[in-house]
Formats: structure tokens, C-alpha cells, sequence
């Protein structure tokens, strides 16, 4: 069949017509290069001011070492502004057996002063107590009998005590803060405030007819006490007031006596030998 006109094939474009169909516009071309050296220019200016003279890489590494500086002296001022104290104890031992001598000789202050926070605490309540029971309202005299003599501790009592096994000593029982007196001349061997089962007492030791005589006062009044350790006492001379301090129940002197360091019977020896 013939072919028409209108169906021939498009004749082929010329190696020059390609060509010309695949090169840029000159203007475009012309924009597209001064676009990438303004932005080019924009990086690399301040890079190389900032580097004083140095490559854009050599800017960086400066920049980076400059950041961890100042993060290095932003750490040692604040270590500066809360600086931590140690707490050492107080202690210029170097030892361990140094060091725990020094915690051991601490513990035992901390025990003296707590001892005797307790010891005051105790007189305190027993002067409460006291204000509350029946108390002697007699005269108290500060002597009643003659140097050299023996006397009674006490110049009345209401009755004795009831006796028990293992129970060394007479208890007269007397009205809370009745005057209580030394039975003879003698010198103060023990006078505390809280002794072992007797509460406030006084012991003294005497020379009565060639023989050691010693004399034991125990469950005194709180404060009370007029003698102390090593003073020379007289016969009849006041040396404290009757309570119920220590293992007591009611208020009564306990007396002891011990002839030439054995215990004896209190009221047969007062009954033998106070004139």
C-alpha cells in the first residue's frame, strides 16, 4: 500500500541539532555559578577570620578544644563554690589501736556525764517526793553530845524494822529528814550520793576503847549530807538527814556497825556501850 504524507516517519535530528538541544542556557548557566561561590564565600570568610589565618578544618579543631577548656574550668569553679568538709572525729591518732583508744576514752566521758545527769535527775525527784510526805519538823542540832563519847544516831525513832535473812545492819524507822549523828569520834572513810543498794550514805571509822569500830549510815536524804571524805567528825556531831534513798521501803536509817572488821549486831552495840 502507498504511503501517505501524512504517515511518513519524522526525519532524524543532525548530530549538531542534539547537541545544541543538550547544552544549558548561557544566562542560566551564568546564575547557577554565582549562586555557589556567594555561598562559597558566606562559609569560608568567617571560618578564616575566626581561625586567624588557619584552614576552615583548623578553625574547627581550635573551636572545639576552646569549648572543652571552659567546660574544664566551669567544673573547678563549681567544686570551689561547695567545697565538702571531712569529718575526722577530732582525732590525731593514726592508728587503729590509737584511733579506738581515743573512741574508748570519748565512751567513757559520754558515760560519766550521762551518770551524773541520771544522779541529779534522782536527787531532784527525791526533793519532789520528799515535798509531798511527811518530814521531820523538829530542831536540828548540829552537835548533842561531848567529844569522846558514844551516843545513839538518832535522838527518836518510831520502832525497828523488821529483821530478814542477809540483812546486815538495824533499821530504825523515823520520819523522813530527822538529824542523824555520828555515834563517836571518827574520821570519814565514804560519804556518796548513790551508793550500791544504801542510796545516799556515810561511813566512818573510829577508835572506840582500842578497838576499830566502823559505823555505816545508808538510805540518807538526797543532798543532805554534812561530812565528806577524810573530814574528823565528833561524837554527836550532825552528819546528814533520814530518807529512803536506794533499796529502801519507808523511810529509816540503816545502820551498821563492824568491830574490827566483823559485822555485829547495831542495837546490841549501841545497847553495851553508849554511856
Amino acid at each position: 500500500m502507498p504511503t501517505t504524507a501524512a504517515q511518513a516517519p519524522a526525519p532524524r535530528p543532525t548530530r549538531a541539532q542534539r547537541r545544541a538541544a543538550g547544552k544549558p542556557h548561557p544566562a542560566r548557566s551564568f546564575f547557577t555559578v554565582a549562586a555557589v561561590a556567594a555561598l562559597v564565600a558566606t562559609v569560608a570568610v568567617p571560618a578564616a577570620f575566626s581561625a586567624a589565618g588557619s584552614t576552615p578544618a583548623e578553625a574547627a579543631v581550635t573551636t572545639v578544644q576552646q569549648l572543652a577548656a571552659d567546660n574544664a574550668q566551669s567544673l573547678v569553679v563549681a567544686s570551689e563554690a561547695t567545697p565538702a568538709a571531712l569529718a575526722r572525729g577530732g582525732y590525731a591518732a593514726t592508728t587503729p589501736e590509737e584511733i579506738q583508744a581515743k573512741k574508748d576514752e570519748e565512751a567513757a566521758k559520754a558515760a560519766a556525764a550521762a551518770a551524773k545527769a541520771a544522779a541529779a535527775a534522782r536527787v531532784a525527784a527525791a526533793a519532789a517526793a520528799s515535798a509531798d510526805s511527811s518530814s521531820y519538823t523538829g530542831a536540828i542540832a548540829e552537835t548533842i553530845a561531848p567529844a569522846g563519847s558514844v551516843v545513839r544516831p538518832l535522838t527518836s525513832f518510831n520502832n525497828f524494822g523488821t529483821p530478814y535473812a542477809g540483812h546486815k545492819g538495824t533499821d530504825y524507822m523515823a520520819d523522813r529528814g530527822t538529824p542523824l549523828y555520828s555515834i563517836a569520834d571518827g574520821v570519814v572513810v565514804a560519804s556518796d550520793e548513790d551508793g550500791p543498794g544504801w542510796g545516799v550514805y556515810v561511813k566512818i571509822a573510829h577508835n572506840i576503847g582500842g578497838q576499830s569500830v566502823t559505823s555505816l549510815y545508808a538510805h540518807m536524804l538526797y543532798g543532805s549530807r554534812r561530812v565528806t571524805v577524810g573530814q574528823t567528825v565528833s561524837a554527836g556531831q550532825l552528819i546528814g538527814q533520814v530518807s529512803d534513798t536506794g533499796r529502801a521501803y519507808g523511810t529509816h536509817l540503816h545502820l551498821e556497825i563492824y568491830v574490827n572488821g566483823s559485822w555485829v549486831d547495831a542495837e546490841s552495840w549501841l545497847v553495851a556501850n553508849v554511856g
